[in-house]
């Protein structure tokens, strides 16, 4: 039997003819039409009842029904395979990963937060042997019902002052001029996130091992740890057989403004990570044994190729690490491991001003050592002076697609200010995420004689519990700031800023269809404009088309025509503080953006909106 790409041909006995098939029916009533034609044509004799009810139809019907079924799962499996037309959660995570962006199923909030301590006077002066040390990762609740709980990123140490970590001192309380209490503050920034563990027993020698942590918002695991004592670490990829580590300053310089030494450490005992879903985290292994070197390795020109002597001169090699070994780590065998990890975030962690008030102190121990005194405990008190910001619910369909398109073009190096855009989105929740962001080259007018130019102007918003624009913190650009310089280009400079917040109202008035409700007609309007002045659906320097509004609103239910839309300008008080003139800035019935980089926002849509009925 012989095929062409267009027809078959069938030998018998008697020599049949060649049979024309066509390859172009893709559903079920093609497939039955095509079999009918075939029918009439190479079986005109054969076979003649055509009806709904024959037999030779229910045939020809389950023919077509298979025919159906396999060209939609045929076409389903090809769609899933773009990353731009993947459906299915699972597919676009995995499709996110091969192309180098790692999907962020959460983003925890950040916050500074101010911890006081009041001690003793001797003599005049602060009695520094009650000064208490605050471990990390320390759990500050707030004095809102609900609200979520953030942990402290940092220790704190009162006995402890320098320009990088100052201890602010101040007399809290004095007799006769003579201080007879102390007040110390320190500010330590705080992540909302809680911690959690889970333990994976491993049997027998596996290659390749794997496990899955199943649990809703999981921001990173922070340790992992074997029955005997010994450290794993998380790599990006397993092929990286380096990492770093921080390591507490013990040594005699008295330096306390570098708290943690970074090191290079080349290790066998790896894992990578990556999410399945938003409540799946898969953790693998490498294929290797325990008998593969697990040595400290500072990469210097010595060891250039350490492990493996066949490189030449086309190797690439990472400006981070140059040894090359031969394996993908090491797979844990007859232990078990205990994976600690932090969870958390979301659009709710971003805490209110004054509401972080509540501190847990059964870790707290004195800077000299020892239990401190419950007088000492009960000094102790915490404040976040300003909102928690970076809180978000984590990337959607629509931004893993996106992310994953544009972070192909970077191979993992920001040249273009749309390559700077995803690498801010795309920064760990741990750090806080960006609700908003514009990238552009810094404008001449915008140079300061006395300052280096910058190549680009990064400017972006955070949301607050609520959801609406705010200015991010101090903390969360300098987390933004550490975790670009890993990707820029050596004479890049980058300077982050807090875009601009435009807030604006909406008023319309229509005429009704004749026999609608007026208050019906006017919530659906209502409702439609909420929708779309959503922030979701705003960038900083998207103009608005007051046409498209006319059109939105002239496609609701019982909306006869759409007399009038104004926008106005809400500034001050509890909206932004910057006025802006809307009239001014209209034209062409297009209200456009400032030229300093800003973002229009209908704050309080209840009451921002407004609509009412009026007649021809």
């Amino acid at each position: 039997m012989a095929y062409n790409s267009n027809s078959s041909t069938q030998s018998s006995g008697n020599n049949r003819a060649e049979r024309v098939i066509r390859y172009t029916d893709r559903d079920f009533n093609s497939f039955k039409n095509s079999l009918i034609e075939y029918s009439k044509t190479y079986f005109p004799n054969t076979y003649t009842d055509f009806s709904p009810s024959s037999p030779g139809m229910m045939f020809m019907e389950m023919a077509a029904y298979v025919g159906d079924v396999l060209s939609f799962y045929q076409d389903n499996q090809i769609q899933e395979t773009f990353t731009q037309f993947a459906n299915q959660t699972s597919n676009l995570y995995q499709l996110a990963y091969m192309m180098g962006y790692k999907p962020k199923v959460t983003g925890a909030a950040v916050a500074d937060v101010e911890i006081f301590q009041v001690i003793a006077a001797t003599g005049g002066d602060p009695d520094w042997s009650e000064c208490v040390i605050i471990p990390s990762n320390t759990k500050i609740t707030s004095n809102v019902d609900g609200a979520s709980s953030f942990i402290t990123q940092n220790f704190v140490d009162f006995s402890v002052s320098s320009s990088a970590n100052p201890t602010e001192v101040s007399v809290y309380q004095s007799t006769g001029g003579t201080p007879d209490k102390y007040l110390l503050k320190k500010t330590v920034q705080a992540l909302s996130a809680a911690t959690a563990s889970v333990d994976f027993a491993f049997g027998s020698y596996e290659k390749y091992p794997t496990v899955i942590i199943n649990d809703d918002n999981i921001i990173k695991i922070t340790d992992c740890t074997g029955g005997g004592g010994e450290t794993w670490y998380e790599v990006p990829y397993l092929g990286q057989d380096t990492v770093l580590i921080d390591e507490a300053n013990s040594s005699n310089t008295d330096d306390f403004s570098v708290p943690y030494i970074l090191k290079l450490k080349r290790t066998n005992r790896r894992f990578a990570t990556r999410f399945l879903s938003k409540n799946q985290l898969q953790i693998q292994f490498g294929p290797g044994g325990e008998s593969q070197d697990d040595a400290d390795i500072v990469p210097d020109p010595s060891n250039v190729g350490e492990n493996n002597a066949n490189l030449n001169a086309t190797t690439a090699f990472s400006p981070s690490n140059f040894t090359f070994t031969n394996t993908y780590g090491t797979a844990p065998v007859n232990t078990t491991l205990t994976f600690t990890y932090l969870k958390g975030g979301g659009i709710g962690s971003n805490a209110a001003a004054n509401t972080l008030t509540s501190i847990d102190t059964s870790l707290v121990t004195l800077s000299g050592g020892g239990t401190p005194s419950n007088t000492i405990i009960n000094s102790i008190a915490v404040n976040n002076p300003d909102p928690a910001t970076g809180g978000s619910s984590g990337d959607s369909a629509d931004e893993i697609r996106e992310n994953s398109l544009r972070m192909f073009g970077t191979q993992l190096r920001s040249v273009t200010a749309d390559d700077y855009t995803v690498r801010a989105l795309s920064m760990p929740g741990t750090y806080g995420a960006v609700g908003k962001i514009y990238v552009e080259p810094e404008r001449l007018e915008n140079n300061n004689p006395n300052i280096r130019p910058s190549v680009l102007d990064m400017y972006v918003l955070g949301y607050d519990n609520n959801k609406r624009l705010t200015t991010t913190s101090a903390t969360f650009k300098k987390n933004l700031s550490t975790y670009l310089s890993q990707f820029r280009m050596a004479n890049d400079t980058v300077t982050i800023k807090d875009g601009f917040i435009v807030n604006i109202g909406v008023d319309f008035s229509l005429v009704l269809r004749p026999n609608y409700a007026g208050n019906q007609v006017l919530e659906r309007c209502l409702n439609t404009l909420k929708s779309y002045f959503s922030i979701d659906r705003w960038q900083i320097n998207q103009p608005i088309f007051i046409t498209d509004i006319y059109t939105v609103l002239d496609k609701v239910e019982g909306v006869q025509t759409v007399k009038n839309v104004t926008i106005t300008n809400k500034s001050g008080g509890n909206y932004s503080q910057y006025y802006y003139d809307v009239k001014g800035a209209t034209m062409n019935n297009v209200v456009f953006p400032s030229q300093d980089p800003s973002i229009f926002e209908v704050k309080y849509p209840d009451s921002d909106i407004r609509g009412s009925i009026t007649n021809f």
